[in-house]
């Protein structure tokens, strides 16, 4: 039996996003910042939106070209519906193509329904769902076979623990249906889509010490708060798997249980 250990020996295996292209929207922190130094660190290079934080985007464009990967930051905001359908294309013209989209940027308001505004429907529904429909629409258009779509939805798509929440669980459960319609329009050309609805995760939006933390982390199964790094395992494994498609995960610490 061979048991010679020396790791000088065994074969390296290149790292499974090399030589492809990312698009991550809302990438400037939380989710969306881990979600491109981890596809970053799976070889990939990242392009990345932001809206006003742009010293956080070169933060995260500084940390992805750390790990020997090109990056790039692009202000564009996706209630703009101009902008949320070019930014695609100024991701693929930075960096050669577009191979993985990460529509992860959204905005959230909660509240009574009596109280939201039209202003508010607008605002709410221009960022997470027109928006994620037009780079999404976008992308396809420039992604050969192998091509990922992967959204970013919330754990509200599939359950609604208690009132506040109409605004925003309306806008993340109609990226469900668009999620799988582009799985049938797009699988014939080997582009799969899929959507990652994350439950209550610690970022600077709603972190893990925040005045209603301990209720959120009650309504879920650990008892606890995601990572945002936890979140982004899931979708750099999306970025990679080639027969998953039309399927939504959780990763929401038993919140849908």
């Amino acid at each position: 039996m061979n048991t010679n250990t020396n790791t000088d020996s065994l074969v390296r295996f290149p790292a499974p996003l090399t030589g492809r292209a990312v698009l991550v929207t809302g990438g400037s922190r939380g989710i969306g910042a881990a979600t491109a130094l981890r596809l970053a660190r799976d070889g990939a290079d990242v392009a990345l939106t932001y809206v006003n934080r742009k010293d956080a985007a070169e933060d995260v464009v500084r940390a992805v070209e750390a790990l020997g990967r090109r990056a790039v930051a692009l202000r564009a905001d996706s209630a703009d519906a101009e902008e949320a359908a070019g930014v695609a294309e100024r991701a693929a013209d930075a960096l050669g193509g577009l191979d993985v989209l990460v529509n992860n940027a959204g905005v959230g308001l909660l509240g009574p329904v009596e109280g939201i505004s039209v202003a508010d429907l607008d605002r709410v529904l221009a960022v997470n769902v027109r928006g994620v429909f037009l780079t999404a629409r976008a992308a396809a258009a420039r992604m050969t076979e192998g091509g990922r779509i992967i959204t970013v939805g919330s754990c509200m798509a599939l359950r609604v623990p208690g009132p506040g929440g109409t605004l925003y669980a309306m806008s993340k459960a109609a990226l469900v249906g668009l999620t799988k319609a582009l799985a049938r329009e797009l699988g014939g050309r080997g582009i799969t889509a899929n959507i990652v609805h994350p439950g209550p995760i610690d970022t600077d939006m709603n972190p893990a010490d925040g005045p209603y933390a301990e209720g959120q982390a009650a309504l879920t199964a650990l008892g606890r708060f995601g990572r945002a790094e936890e979140v982004a395992a899931t979708v750099a494994h999306l970025a990679s798997a080639a027969y998953v498609t039309g399927a939504e995960f959780a990763v929401d610490g038993g919140h849908a249980a």
